[in-house]
């Protein structure tokens, strides 16, 4: 048995925060009925095409779900909407502020026909305050919650390269949920779980925010190269090629010295005597190591490095990574079939023991359409009549 089958989930859910949670409760078991427009579906579909004429979010975020095709802002469809969070133990939405109490979804209003309901409502900036009625994306919030501040080089600010602020939002509604069923089980009682993306992203953000407000200055930009600990980054060996390595502590630094440098003295040298005094003078560092690293090739730096203990990476591209040797040697891909042929995913990275997570297909617009109305007791006339109403 899946830890969470027999949890129906009923989401109103678009673009990547709402997905990404209830693709990991589908992935655990849980039946997730994904309520999209039947003019286009959840944007996410549109941001590319790039997946054999599929959408790259799409694909990665929506495996495993059934999608029906319902307008709920006509009268007939929000009947069938309350029929199928009627069924549901949890109600997911990432829709535009004010949006999910227009249609009755807010946990207010359904708890009180079924108390066990939980609901998780994921915002921009969440109930009150001046923001609470703001719009919010990814960037938008990279920027607000200072990661944008803290991200790319001394010139030039940047965005995270992944829509970071989505997926931190993402997880938390999924541990919410997680944390309310549990709670459910020992109380029978349901409960709100409420996300706001600033607060996820700004939670991520308290190392830069903490070093920034009490230290007097905010950690500077250095590219790929650490901005508080140092070495730790990207440095070209001789054969032009980067290796990326990073140093923890004062016992690594002697090691690094002696067995990669071949100079025990700078263990001691003032300039480099902490971590402190290394990131202070790293434009007097940098050179010294890679003037050691020239007479190497990157693999030859990254074997020394590998023989003495020092922690080191490549910087890959997508095509590394897809074929990357350790996700392959352990078993991480999977097939998942789409309505484009079939792709590869990865497993969820949290391995429960006994537990193969479902990794199931991803839908086509309004693909299961008529089968949950049929669960929901509709009538084959009901259901073509909603169809020619344009409902469905």
């Amino acid at each position: 048995m899946l830890p969470l089958q027999g949890i129906t989930v009923v989401t109103l859910e678009h673009a990547v925060a709402g997905p990404f949670c209830t693709r990991q409760l589908a992935d655990l078991g849980a039946r997730i009925l994904k309520v999209e427009r039947p003019d286009g579906g959840d944007l996410g579909r549109g941001y590319d095409r790039t997946v054999n004429g599929l959408a790259s979010y799409f694909v990665w975020l929506n495996r495993g779900k059934e999608s029906i095709a319902l307008d709920v802002k006509h009268p007939a469809g929000r009947e069938a909407l309350g029929r199928l969070v009627a069924r549901a133990d949890v109600v997911v939405q990432n829709l535009v502020p004010g949006a999910a109490r227009r249609l009755g979804l807010d946990h207010e209003t359904l708890a009180k026909r079924d108390p066990r309901v939980i609901v998780c409502d994921i915002s921009g900036y969440g109930d009150g305050g001046p923001y609470q009625d703001k719009k919010a994306y990814d960037l938008l919030i990279q920027a607000e919650a200072g990661l944008v501040g803290v991200t790319g080089t001394a010139d030039q600010p940047s965005r995270c390269g992944v829509s970071i602020a989505d997926v931190a939002s993402g997880m938390y509604g999924y541990s919410g949920i997680l944390t309310a069923l549990l709670v459910r089980e020992r109380t029978g009682k349901g409960a709100r779980v409420e996300v706001a993306m600033l607060e996820a992203l700004a939670e991520w953000m308290s190392q830069p925010l903490y070093y920034g407000f009490y230290g007097g200055r905010p950690p500077p930009r250095t590219g790929a190269t650490h901005p508080t600990i140092a070495p730790y980054g990207p440095h070209r060996a001789g054969d032009g090629r980067e290796v990326i390595f990073g140093l923890q502590n004062e016992r690594e630094w002697a090691t690094f010295s002696r067995e990669v440098l071949r100079r025990p003295e700078l263990a001691k040298d003032p300039r480099f005597s902490s971590n402190s005094e290394r990131v202070a003078n790293r434009g007097a560092l940098t050179p010294i190591i890679e003037a050691a690293f020239s007479r190497m090739t990157a693999e030859q730096v990254t074997a020394l490095l590998d023989e003495h203990g020092i922690a080191n990476g490549r910087i890959n591209g997508v095509d590394q990574v897809m074929a990357h040797p350790q996700l392959e040697a352990r078993k991480r891909w999977r097939t998942i079939e789409t309505g484009a042929g079939p792709m590869r995913a990865l497993l969820p990275p949290a391995n429960v023991g006994g537990v193969e997570p479902v990794m199931g297909d991803v839908p086509l617009l309004g693909q299961h359409t008529e089968a949950v109305l049929r669960w929901v007791d509709y009538a084959p006339a009901e259901i073509a009549a909603l169809r020619q109403q344009g409902v469905i």
